[in-house]
C-alpha cells in the first residue's frame, strides 16, 4: 500500500522540531516573495492569491473524505479555517507598511502568550519573558513609531496565530491526516474573497505570469508549512512549540534582507536576538527533560 508524503506514519521518522524549523524557513520565504508583488496585486490580493491557490492544490492532493465527518470535526475544521484566513489577511496588512522581520515578530505575542499560560516551569517562564522583552523593544523601534497601522495589522495577525495554534492542534488530534487542514484552507480561501478578489483579478488580468509567481507562494506559505506543523504537533506540546515558533522573526528577518533590501534597525536587531535566544533556551531544556 503507497503512503502519501503527508502520511503522520512516515512522518515519525523527523524529529518534530525539524518538522516545525521547516515550516518556518518555508512560509517567511514565500512571504517575502509574495511582497515583491504587492504593487501588482495588493497586500489583501496577494494573501487571496495565495489562499485560493493553496486550497486548490491541497483539496486536490488530499481529496479529504468528509462524507462520514462529525459534528465537532466540521466545526474544528471552520474554526482552524477562521484562524488561518484572519492570520493570512492580517499579517499581509502588516507587511505592507512595515518590514517583514518586525511584523513577524510582533505576531509572536500570539504564540508568546500560549507558551505564558501553558507554563509549568520557572525555566519557561524566564525564556518567555525574555522573548517578552524582544517584543517590547520592538515597540519602541522606528517601524513601530511610525506605522501605527501596520502593527496594529500585526497584532490581530498574533491573535489569529494563537487561535490557529489551537485548532490545529485539536483539529490534528479528531481528524486523521491532513484531511482537517484541507478543509480549513477552503474555510479560509472563503474569508480573503470579498477583501481580496477583486485587486487579485486585476492583476492577474495584466500578468497572468502572476499564478505561477503566486502558485509557488502557496506551495510555500500554506500548503507545505500548514502540513508540517499540524504532523508537528501531534508529537510536540503547544508550550513548546508556540515559543519555538520565536525563530520565525529571525528567519522573516533574512528573508526581507535577502529578497526584499529590508534591513533593520539596531534596537529590532537586539529585539530579534532576545527573542531567537528564548526560542533555543526553551528547545534545549525540552530536549534534556525528555532525555532525562
Amino acid at each position: 500500500m503507497t503512503r502519501s508524503p503527508a502520511d503522520p506514519a512516515r512522518s515519525t521518522r523527523i524529529p518534530a522540531p525539524l518538522l516545525a524549523l521547516a515550516a518556518i524557513v518555508s512560509v517567511q520565504l514565500g512571504a517575502a516573495i509574495a511582497k515583491t508583488r504587492f504593487e501588482e496585486v495588493g497586500s489583501v490580493g496577494a494573501a487571496t492569491l495565495r489562499l485560493v491557490i493553496g486550497a486548490v492544490v491541497l483539496l486536490a492532493v488530499v481529496r479529504p473524505r468528509v462524507r462520514h465527518w462529525q459534528r465537532a470535526q466540521w466545526l474544528g475544521a471552520v474554526g482552524l479555517g477562521l484562524a488561518l484566513g484572519g492570520m493570512n489577511v492580517f499579517i499581509y496588512l502588516a507587511f505592507a507598511t512595515i518590514p517583514i522581520g518586525v511584523a513577524v515578530t510582533i505576531e509572536f505575542l500570539g504564540p508568546l502568550a500560549l507558551s505564558l499560560v501553558h507554563t509549568r516551569r520557572w525555566r519557561d517562564a524566564v525564556w518567555a519573558a525574555l522573548a517578552l522583552l524582544g517584543v517590547v523593544l520592538l515597540g519602541v523601534g522606528p517601524s513601530a513609531v511610525t506605522e501605527l497601522g501596520g502593527v496594529a495589522a500585526a497584532v490581530a495577525a498574533a491573535a489569529c496565530w494563537a487561535g490557529y495554534i489551537v485548532m490545529n492542534r485539536h483539529v490534528g488530534s479528531i481528524i486523521p491526516g491532513v484531511d482537517g487542514l484541507a478543509v480549513s484552507m477552503l474555510v479560509a480561501m472563503a474569508v480573503s474573497l470579498p477583501f481580496g478578489l477583486r485587486t487579485a483579478v486585476d492583476g492577474i488580468v495584466a500578468d497572468p505570469t502572476l499564478l505561477i509567481v503566486f502558485g509557488a507562494v502557496a506551495v510555500l506559505s500554506s500548503v507545505l508549512p500548514y502540513a508540517l506543523e499540524m504532523l508537528a504537533l501531534r508529537r510536540m506540546p503547544t508550550r513548546v512549540f508556540g515559543v519555538l515558533q520565536s525563530l520565525g522573526p529571525a528567519i522573516a528577518a533574512l528573508a526581507g534582507l535577502v529578497v526584499l533590501g529590508e534591513a533593520l534597525s539596531p534596537v529590532e536587531v537586539v529585539a530579534l536576538a532576545c527573542v531567537t535566544a528564548a526560542s533555543v533556551g526553551v528547545t534545549v531544556y525540552s530536549a534534556r527533560r525528555k532525555s532525562a
